[in-house]
């Protein structure tokens, strides 16, 4: 599991990337000693269960991931593969999900650390919900995986107390 620094970053990289990590962090702790099957239940009427809820933000921050590098994303899902990407398929396992999460967080690190500002933009895609020809920068995708990560670090942690009674603030 990444660990959040303790150190506190003075700059708004540093900041953000932490900030970013504290929500990554949030939902990662809603799974922690459950088992398999636990975490693949739904127990109110939402299709939402955690180990769904945690590979699907770690494909979602890839999808940004890959948008900014402006590279293809190998795990792109559309139309009827999009339910997939909210349960665990044949043979993936929450550890499993996890090391993926692991490494997608790793590269954007080093991706965030490597650019030579916070304001380079990048393209978004052809979808209803964008723009034409919208381009959203660096800081907006960082700030975006902050909204997104604690929306579902919200749903894990209704889910999780729903489970078992643990609660993520104590």
């Amino acid at each position: 599991m990444a660990q959040l620094s303790t150190e506190v970053p003075g700059d708004e990289r540093g900041t953000l990337l932490a900030f970013v990590e504290a929500q990554r962090t949030a939902v990662r702790e809603t799974l922690e000693g459950l088992s398999e099957e636990q975490a693949a239940s739904r127990p109110s009427v939402s299709e939402l269960s955690l180990s769904g809820l945690a590979k699907h933000v770690a494909e979602v921050e890839l999808a940004w991931l890959r948008m900014a590098q402006q590279r293809p994303n190998e795990r792109l899902r559309t139309g009827d593969s999009r339910a997939e990407g909210f349960r665990l398929g044949e043979g993936e396992t929450i550890p499993g999900v996890l090391a993926f999460w692991d490494g997608v967080a790793r590269e954007t690190a080093e991706f965030i650390e490597a650019a030579s500002s916070l304001d380079e933009t990048f393209p978004l895609p052809e979808a209803p919900w964008f723009p034409k020809d919208g381009k959203v920068s660096l800081r907006w995708m960082l700030l975006h995986l902050v909204e997104e990560f604690a929306r579902h670090a919200g749903h894990a942690d209704i889910i999780r107390e729903s489970l078992d009674g643990t609660r993520a603030m104590g």
